[in-house]
């Protein structure tokens, strides 16, 4: 019946399969009720379907549509321009990074409106009086009001030219974070959050350096935390923590994170902060620090960051490197803030160490007048008691 049926509409072009499917169909049907003319219900139901396979092939024809898209892989979906961040808090820093701002005006403004920091701890990081991140703050403000700045989470053709101020805001946030070795601050939550975000961006961009070197050494810095309070709680300076205590495999993740910027051939000053952090880890297989080696780390950081963070971290690393006294040369021209909690415990270390007592016992003094966390606090406190006895 097919055969017969096919040959009497070879003039549809139709192949005899469609006519099988049709009767298959049919037998289906009649299972329950069979028509009382099964071979005049199947040529009129075969015609139906003929003209209808041929009118659905003319068009098909006429039109030439594209073949269907492949099926979209779920992470494409994450990484396409009109998609959200697969994280609402990074969205909003990405927001905040625009432009159209300044720079410097940009990262303080995301680190208050989004991150939380107070003006006071935004003057400390940026080592600048609490007006003038007021003004930042302000001045930025007023220039997404003034130009009608969109505040939208941008596609992924806008990162490109946020991604710097994005990094280095979350640089800043985790560096006040991991500032209080307690976690005891209003920033103290900001640590895990970083260490997430960080994986989150790494994740987004793999080909990215600065990128992947962020997250390296963020996990370094958190790998170390179990080691910075004594049972007492005071402070436990990186040279003197017990590296049994670090967190070996958040140690090799960050590890991997950096060989793979390594292997993209950008270098930049992320590369190299994680690479010191990598220098002060290596000590739990080698059992010393190389401090000759982080030193040169510093001067390679310097080409890029000529700032004064850099400085008094290299004078502290030539100490240990030099000796106490090439330190304090370099700290004396780093150009830190007499005023810094940082630069007045750096100098009260390396004074007790090159036998400048009366300068150590000032200097500790005066960084204890800084209002410094407790867990620091108390670590100063008894170096300075040390030096009274």
């Amino acid at each position: 019946m097919v055969a017969a049926l096919a040959a009497r509409f070879r003039d549809l072009d139709l192949a005899e399969d469609a006519f099988a499917d049709t009767c298959e169909r049919a037998l289906a049907v009649w299972s329950d009720a069979p028509p009382r003319d099964p071979a005049a219900w199947l040529y009129a139901a075969a015609v139906r379907r003929a003209v209808d396979l041929k009118r659905r092939a003319a068009v098909r024809a006429r039109l030439k549509p594209d073949l269907p898209p492949p099926e979209p892989d779920p992470e494409a979906l994450l990484m396409a321009a009109d998609r959200p961040f697969p994280d609402e808090r990074l969205g909003l820093i990405f927001a905040c990074c625009h432009p159209a701002i300044a720079p410097e005006a940009r990262v303080a403004l995301t680190l208050r409106v989004v991150c939380g920091l107070s003006v006071q701890r935004l003057a400390r990081a940026f080592l600048v009086a609490e007006p003038a991140i007021l003004q930042r703050i302000t001045r930025a403000k007023r220039k997404i009001r003034d130009a009608g700045v969109p505040f939208e989470v941008p596609g992924r053709a806008a990162w490109p030219e946020r991604l710097e101020a994005v990094l280095t805001t979350l640089e800043i946030a985790y560096a006040q974070a991991y500032q209080d070795a307690a976690g005891a601050s209003e920033a103290a939550e900001l640590g895990p959050e970083v260490l997430r975000l960080s994986g989150v961006l790494a994740e987004l961009l793999p080909d990215e350096p600065e990128v992947l070197a962020l997250a390296a050494l963020v996990r370094f810095a958190e790998a170390r935390r179990p080691a910075r309070l004594d049972e007492l709680g005071a402070m436990v300076p990186v040279s003197e923590q017990e590296p049994d205590l670090w967190l070996s495999p958040m140690i090799e993740e960050g590890a991997r994170l950096l060989d793979r910027a390594a292997t993209l051939r950008r270098p930049g000053p992320r590369q190299i902060l994680a690479a010191i952090h990598g220098a002060h880890l290596s000590r739990l297989e080698t059992g010393v620090t190389p401090w000759a080696d982080i030193v040169e780390l510093y001067d390679a950081l310097l080409f890029f960051r000529r700032d004064t963070v850099t400085r008094v971290n290299r004078a502290v690393a030539a100490a240990e490197a030099q000796g106490a006294d090439a330190g304090l040369a370099a700290l004396e021209t780093a150009g830190a803030p007499r005023d810094w909690l940082p630069y007045q415990a750096a100098r009260a270390a390396l004074c007790a160490t090159a036998g400048r007592l009366d300068e150590a016992r000032a200097a500790y003094t005066a960084a204890l007048a800084l209002d410094p966390p407790p867990a620091e606090r108390l670590f100063l406190q008894r170096r300075l008691t040390a030096l009274q006895m």
